[in-house]
């Protein structure tokens, strides 16, 4: 019986220390730019877009295709950079187990 509270433990422990890593993911923010500075998207660890920056030059060359492409572009690098920052956190809580759903 002492091995399945202590395992409770260990388990309450490790949850707490989750919240605390998403807590901390959610807080942080990725600013990525696509097109050479052209269009810019912040993004914070919860992976939620927060703001889209799209330089003048981009209107003058009025080229629509071209603007949805590299907005594409900045999102999923952003996206990208959240998730590969939320994996290592977590897999520092984890001990590095690989916990199915997780990410």
């Amino acid at each position: 019986m002492q091995n399945i509270g202590k395992l409770m433990k260990q388990a309450q422990e490790m949850q707490a220390k989750m919240s605390q890593a998403q807590e901390e993911l959610a807080a942080m923010e990725f600013d990525v730019s696509s097109g050479g500075g052209m269009v810019t998207v912040k993004m914070n660890g919860a992976q939620e877009v927060l703001s889209v920056s799209i330089d003048d030059e981009v209107f003058k060359e009025g080229d629509r295709e071209m603007l949805e492409d590299l907005i594409v572009a900045a999102i999923a690098e952003a996206r990208q950079k959240a998730l590969d920052v939320a994996k290592e956190r977590m897999a520092s809580v984890t001990g590095g187990m690989n916990i199915p759903g997780l990410f």
